[in-house]
């Protein structure tokens, strides 16, 4: 059985308050950890009315607080966004809260609209341009020898970084660095298996790595039935619909009558994007998730679950975890 983690966007549902959705997250966290989940993860995005954690580091702790031993991490923190010296001292001190069990994931996209953007005051085009030196930096931080400059807490913790990506970049500068993969295939399909095997054939050992892992994300919804789960999953279709028409709206509701409001373009657009989702019965599931590990071979699967009604969530997490359990690839 390869690891299984969980990457939660502490979704904010329609007629939900945003306090609720903290502490669904608080809840998620510890079910995850009962269920044998080894990572739980959450996402910094920003002005976005259906997530909730754009405070990463924060949400965090109270994951950690609320959990004994899953590790906890970002999916990822967006660097552009931040001076590498804070970020260091954000995940420095949850190392200390949480001796060895935290990752620090890493993106090169700011997560927000540009003029959300501008308000978190980094110069967005000439820090993506520095990404490669601003993850060095950071790394310098949290490592023993930091130079003249020190994140108290941060130095020394030796937090181990993930670099994410939904393209061939990410791929190779994780090779360049040694470090670990995880590919962002649950909303972005189209260069998953040739981004692994370039992060696979350009991989250089580093302090942290000897050899290259690679985690991929697949979104995942089982129902009683494969219609019930279809159902389920409408509501991830219409967030997409929304992101696709630039609307910002809450998660929505489940909507049986998807077709009757969304064309066949748009319908076949979101089906493309979320094609390397999970979606029936759990014998469906089930085979769609062995499908899925012999296509990429990857080390780790790190699921979402883009489920509106949080009881039908944490079934889909414990069902997940029982379905993993007994995966046989052979």
């Amino acid at each position: 059985m390869i690891p299984f983690s969980l990457l939660d966007l502490a979704p904010i549902g329609e007629s939900q308050s945003t306090s609720q959705a903290i502490v669904n997250s608080r809840i998620l966290a510890k079910a995850a950890e009962k269920a044998g989940y080894k990572r739980y993860w959450l996402a910094e995005h920003h002005g976005m009315r259906a997530i909730a954690s754009s405070a990463t580091a924060v949400m965090l702790a109270q994951a950690g607080m609320a959990t004994e031993s899953i590790r906890i991490g970002s999916g990822g923190i967006m660097l552009p966004n931040h001076a590498p010296l804070m970020v260091a001292e954000q995940f420095g001190t949850l190392a200390e809260m949480f001796p060895n069990r935290v990752d620090l994931g890493l993106g090169r996209a700011p997560g927000t609209d540009p003029k959300t953007s501008q308000a978190l005051r980094r110069p967005t085009m000439d820090v993506v341009e520095g990404y490669p030196a601003d993850v060095e930096l950071l790394m310098s931080y949290l490592s023993d020898s930091p130079g003249d400059v020190l994140a108290i807490p941060g130095s020394g913790t030796k937090v181990p970084l993930w670099l994410l990506g939904s393209s061939l970049y990410s791929a190779q500068l994780s090779a360049a660095f040694g470090l670990p993969y995880a590919y962002a295939s649950h909303f972005a399909p189209d260069f998953l298996t040739q981004a692994l095997s370039m992060y696979r054939n350009k991989f250089k050992p580093s302090h942290q790595m000897g050899q290259p892992y690679a985690m991929a994300g697949v979104a995942v919804v089982i129902g009683e039935t494969n219609e019930q789960a279809q159902y389920l999953f409408s509501s991830a279709k219409q967030q997409f619909l929304n992101l696709r028409r630039g609307l910002n709206e809450a998660f929505p509701k489940p909507d049986a009558n998807l077709e009757e409001h969304a064309s066949e373009t748009e319908l076949m657009m979101v089906d493309r994007t979320l094609r390397y989702s999970l979606v029936g019965d759990k014998a469906s599931v089930a085979h769609q998730l062995s499908q899925f590990i012999r296509l990429t071979q990857v080390d780790e699967i790190m699921i979402t679950i883009p489920v509106y009604d949080m009881e039908k969530r944490l079934d889909v997490l414990n069902q997940f975890a029982a379905i993993a359990a007994d995966l046989d690839l052979d």
